[in-house]
């Protein structure tokens, strides 16, 4: 999946926190963004930024809980075009699959998604931003992925399960809104039943869904060249460690320059291929070692490396500990 380093402030957003009773000036303060921000001519954020503006929000939105405000102002008309396009699919399921691949056009989220003949999960995720997803995007979220439903449904869908890292302080309206609990959880996941995930969407339109992804499309193939060598580098390792590939020639090649000018570029950002592969191991084997069973043999391979304890000392050379005692320390 491609990971944008920029997004573009769409105009939908300005028409949807405007009619929302929040200060914007104040959550622009609050995020430390531009006042103006909403004015400019395609004006655009960082995936740091995002968040941010997401905390922000939350900030300005006081005692009162944001993500239930939006329930209450997120209509089909706000939708960003990726969003409205997909309430064209003809059930959740394909919509889902389609918001996951031009999820990069929206913002820095990342959109597992789960299917199986009894349930559809959702599991999301944020890139670009330290520490866990900010309480007011993780309730956002969960409150967008129901609405979506019940808007293209118009059926009152109710979640079979969610789980959040930071549950509200005041549930009862979030139940009464969800129609079910939220389980405390390590990461933001939302589930819907297999009846309700393949529901007919009302909007259904298979001629408009082929109008707006060949724009989407274009639009998605924009972000390779504005994206930073060392994002562009990253996105291929992304692809390529699974198959056993790692080196600077073969990255290189895939982006269509030569070792020595992917040097040069990396360099100029005050990056090296190293530094890119090394998060990328990192992040993955944290990923591996805390969302999977799989064998430390099983993460060294799939993270390109010969043999497993080339990998144990690496690993325990990055973070100051094991792998193994990393796993064990979760339970």
């Amino acid at each position: 999946m491609r990971r944008a380093s920029k997004f573009t402030v769409a105009p939908s957003w300005k028409v949807l926190f405007s009619s929302m009773p929040i200060d914007l000036v104040a959550a622009l303060a609050y995020a430390k963004l531009p006042a103006d921000l909403f004015n400019q001519h395609e004006a655009v954020l960082s995936p740091a930024e995002y968040c941010r503006f997401w905390i922000g929000l939350d900030q300005a939105a006081g005692e009162r809980e944001l993500a239930l405000l939006l329930s209450q102002y997120l209509t089909a008309e706000s939708f960003d075009a990726p969003i409205f396009a997909s309430l064209c699919s003809p059930d959740f399921n394909t919509a889902v699959q389609r918001i996951s691949q031009y999820k990069p056009l929206i913002g820095p989220m990342i959109l597992d998604i789960e299917q199986t003949t009894d349930i559809t999960t959702l599991n999301i995720s944020c890139y670009g931003h330290d520490g866990p997803l900010p309480y007011a995007l993780s309730m956002g979220e969960l409150v967008f992925f129901t609405q979506l439903i019940r808007l293209a449904t118009r059926h009152p869908v109710v979640p079979v399960a969610m789980t959040a890292p930071d549950l509200p302080t005041n549930w009862a309206p979030y139940q009464s809104y969800f129609g079910t609990d939220i389980q405390q959880g390590g990461s933001v996941s939302i589930s819907f039943s297999a009846e309700d995930a393949a529901r007919p969407f009302l909007m259904a339109n298979a001629s408009m869904w082929d109008f707006f992804e060949s724009h989407l499309k274009q639009r998605l193939a924009d972000l390779e060249p504005s994206a930073s060598t060392a994002a562009r580098v990253r996105a291929v390792l992304l692809e390529a460690l699974p198959s056993g590939e790692s080196s600077i020639e073969w990255v290189a090649s895939k982006l269509a320059m030569s070792k020595r000018t992917l040097q040069r570029k990396l360099s100029a950002e005050a990056e090296s291929f190293q530094s890119v592969l090394q998060m990328v191991r990192t992040e993955l084997a944290d990923h591996y070692l805390e969302k999977s069973q799989m064998s430390l043999g099983e993460i060294s391979f799939l993270l390109g490396f010969q043999e497993s304890n080339s990998f144990i000392r690496a690993y325990s050379t990055w973070k100051g500990i094991s792998p193994g005692h990393y796993r064990e320390s979760l339970h």
